[in-house]
């Protein structure tokens, strides 16, 4: 399969869509040494007179480690419904235990010197412009209830705003 370069006001799909039936990989390390992690919670948009994309990672993750460590990253987006039993091994098994990347049966590739996988629909290049801890005084009850309720408070999700530097899309 062929990516090209767009622009991030030419994404194909709805954003909501993207994330929450089609699911993603946030790939974060070098060439040599990185992780994966299927996500289906984040958003595209403007902010700061940028395009950018917030992605959440809770501390408990192997690629956390890694998000952390690196200024950039990418996230391959997927079609609705197109690889899930890959999406969900890569979201179930940790790489600290396997390489879970070479075993998902996904293809890894390297964009603008990351890695990403060939089968998705897009791959965005991320760039970190702020991050923050949520604080659990501050998340709402119903939200806590249904999303943390067996969660310490120190393991609740990261929020990274980046800044949209690359999109590619698949022909």
């Amino acid at each position: 399969m062929r990516f090209y370069k767009i622009q991030p006001k030419e994404i194909p799909g709805n954003a909501i869509s993207l994330f929450d039936d089609g699911w993603g990989l946030l790939t974060a390390g070098t060439p040599e040494n990185y992780n994966t992690m299927t996500i289906s919670w984040g958003q595209m948009g403007c902010l700061w007179n940028r395009p950018v994309c917030t992605v959440y990672v809770r501390p408990c993750r192997y690629t956390y480690t890694f998000t952390e460590a690196c200024d950039r990253f990418t996230v391959s987006l997927f079609e609705p419904g197109e690889q899930r039993s890959e999406l969900k091994m890569l979201g179930t098994q940790s790489g600290r235990e396997m390489d879970k990347m070479h075993h998902s049966g996904l293809t890894p590739m390297m964009l603008d010197g990351l890695m990403a996988y060939e089968e998705a629909k897009v791959v965005l290049v991320l760039r970190k412009l702020y991050d923050q801890q949520f604080d659990p005084a501050r998340v709402p009850a119903e939200v806590a209830n249904s999303n943390y309720a067996t969660v310490a408070d120190d393991d609740l999700h990261r929020q990274y705003i980046c800044l949209i530097e690359s999109v590619y899309s698949r022909d």
